[in-house]
């Protein structure tokens, strides 16, 4: 494969995972500004907008149900395919949410759409996360694979920015109680042109060069979930935890702080839009800084150094957003935005290389939603509940402080463990495909690259 060819791939796993991550976005961003009154009307703010942030958890409840149907497919058919269907029902979900009545024009019919149609945008995105990672990933030069793994994850805030913007953009074209009523449908019905874009570029890239490889051996297995399980327990439960934090803190940071900001602080809703947009420019803008990092010193001190930061940061956050100055919610947001891409741009990698190749779709699937779940899914209805019952954001603080230490202990620990295979090994044996790995060792002291 010549040179240019895994820029391209990345680049193309880049502009889709921007796509479905802002049909995700847009969504979190609607649940916080507008669903509550336009879906649960007859319900309190407070508890309509825990209503609307339950339908958003939603999403990330039916995240697994797709990486588990994708990553069986992707491991056994092949990466490009999953990636097609994936983004089409991302943009399938989006545009129908843009054309579902409100709760006044087919009552309790309106809440149950709306679900169903997160269901249908939370399989999409559950089969883009590993998969997009995995492609960018298997194309990349051997030195560089946290650099061409952390492509597909800016797509995280470029689609926070895009969804954003036109969710601003669209307010500000007509009066407040326009875009209330109807306006907010315009960046939803948006996502079908982006998504034909979107598959447009992804229908003309290359399969993983690994997956080939692995076909032309013979090497798929027949139940590749089954056999991803087999790397351990403890190293799969370490793995899992060492995602949640920085899942569980970004979605504190670019949800729950929208209706907190906006209902209890009183901020102008403008202001705080543009300042989460603006802290995920950042995180965009970083990412790239981090990755090389990572394939340059290795990615262990860095991930741990990173989770430390974001622990403190989380102490800084509220205190810093509870003053009502404009100034300090800035730096507040912002500081978000340095410290979060610290781990984001590698947990992908690490995840990843947790398994052999013609299994690694399964396993990370399972790993990289479980960890969406407990962390991200949770954390702004977790937020918003602890909120309503003490008033206060002390619980809140504390919470995301806790998760944040239980990441960091995992991560060392993960760290401890060598790597139980190369990166391109497979689960082959003989006769039987779900051959179990070799098991995984204490490493000497030393540098982990992981």
């Amino acid at each position: 494969m010549n040179a240019p060819a895994p820029r391209k791939i990345a680049a193309a796993t880049l502009a889709g995972t921007t796509l479905e991550w802002y049909d995700f976005f847009l969504y979190g961003t609607a649940s916080a500004l507008i669903f509550n009154k336009q879906f649960f009307p007859s319900l309190s703010p407070t508890v309509g907008t825990l209503a609307a942030f339950s339908t958003f958890a939603v999403g990330f409840i039916a995240r697994p149900l797709g990486g588990l149907v994708f990553g069986h497919f992707g491991d056994r058919i092949g990466r490009k395919s999953t990636l097609v269907v994936s983004l089409m029902l991302m943009g399938i979900g989006s545009t129908l949410i843009g054309l579902i009545p409100n709760y006044q024009a087919i009552g309790i019919w309106a809440p149950i759409l709306l679900v169903a149609m997160r269901i249908v945008q939370g399989i999409g995105l559950g089969g883009e996360g590993a998969g997009a990672t995995l492609m960018s990933m298997e194309h990349a030069p051997a030195d560089q694979r946290n650099r061409y793994a952390g492509f597909p994850q800016m797509g995280t805030p470029a689609g926070l920015v895009l969804a954003n913007l036109l969710f601003l953009g669209s307010s500000a074209l007509m009066p407040a109680s326009a875009f209330a009523t109807w306006g907010w449908r315009i960046p939803f019905l948006l996502s079908f042109v982006l998504v034909a874009i979107g598959l447009m570029i992804r229908l003309r890239i290359t399969e993983s060069p690994s997956f080939a490889r692995m076909t032309r051996n013979d090497q798929v297995v027949r139940f590749p979930l089954g056999a991803a399980l087999k790397v351990g327990v403890g190293r799969l439960a370490l793995t899992l935890l060492v995602g949640v934090a920085n899942s569980a803190v970004a979605y504190v940071f670019m949800v729950f702080t929208l209706s907190y900001g906006t209902q209890n602080l009183h901020y102008d809703r403008q202001f705080l839009i543009l300042s989460v947009t603006g802290s995920a420019a950042l995180w965009f803008a970083t990412i790239p800084v981090w990755t090389r990092i990572a394939d340059r010193h290795g990615r262990r001190t860095m991930f741990v150094a990173g989770s430390a930061a974001l622990l403190l940061w989380c102490l800084a956050f509220f205190p810093l957003l509870n003053t009502g100055n404009t100034g300090l919610a800035l730096l507040a947001l912002a500081g978000m935005g340095l410290v979060v891409p610290i781990t984001h741009c590698v947990q992908g990698a690490i995840i990843a290389d947790t398994f052999p190749v013609n299994v690694r779709f399964s396993g990370m699937s399972l790993l990289l939603q479980g960890g969406a779940i407990l962390g991200g899914g949770l954390a702004p209805m977790i937020a918003t509940a602890v909120l309503n019952a003490t008033g206060a954001t002390t619980g809140i603080t504390w919470y995301l402080a806790a998760i944040c230490g239980v990441s960091m202990i995992s991560a060392m620990a993960l760290f401890r463990l060598t790597p139980s295979r190369a990166a391109e090994s497979t689960v082959d044996g003989l006769r039987d495909r779900d051959a179990v790995p070799p098991a995984v060792h204490t490493r000497p002291a030393g540098r982990d690259d992981h």
